[in-house]
């Protein structure tokens, strides 16, 4: 296992890694959106995974734009009776918010060996480029040399 990361980008990381409860019900859902618009003067960033990494957290608008925007991507687009593609540090006092796009689930599981970003990630830390400093699996790697001993 690689050492935590150093420097300004360890906190959002290790946040990033850290353990988060996953919003089941779109009851839940509705909850997490009630409180981060209650929130929304507390500086967070939107960052929408693969996208510019934002140097700066939005205005209270912006972000309460996105909470009312995403909802509606989610429920249109992951058309199940259950949430379970948002994730939170915790739920009453939430900070660090997963949101995984419908389009782009893979195996939730995680069996599929690759490991899926989220689509958006909201944060009271400054975010780094996730694409850049959460390396995929080696899991193709792998299953490509069970197959042919490493030969290519």
């Amino acid at each position: 296992m690689n050492a935590a990361p150093e420097g300004p980008e360890s906190e959002f990381l290790q946040r990033f890694e850290a353990g988060s409860t996953g919003i089941l019900y779109w009851e839940q859902l509705d909850r997490l959106w009630a409180l981060l618009r209650d929130r929304a003067d507390s500086g967070w960033y939107v960052y929408a995974v693969g996208d510019q990494v934002p140097e700066a957290p939005v205005g209270a608008d912006v972000f309460r734009r996105f909470i009312d925007e995403v909802d509606i991507l989610l429920r249109q687009d992951h058309d199940e009776d259950y949430c379970g593609i948002v994730y939170v540090d915790d739920r009453e006092a939430p900070e660090f918010v997963k949101i995984f796009d419908p389009n782009n689930l893979g195996a939730s599981c995680g069996s599929s060996g690759l490991r899926v970003l989220p689509g958006w990630v909201l944060s009271r830390v400054p975010p780094v480029d996730l694409e850049a400093a959460v390396p995929p699996t080696g899991s193709r790697r792998r299953w490509w040399q069970r197959l042919f001993g490493g030969a290519r």
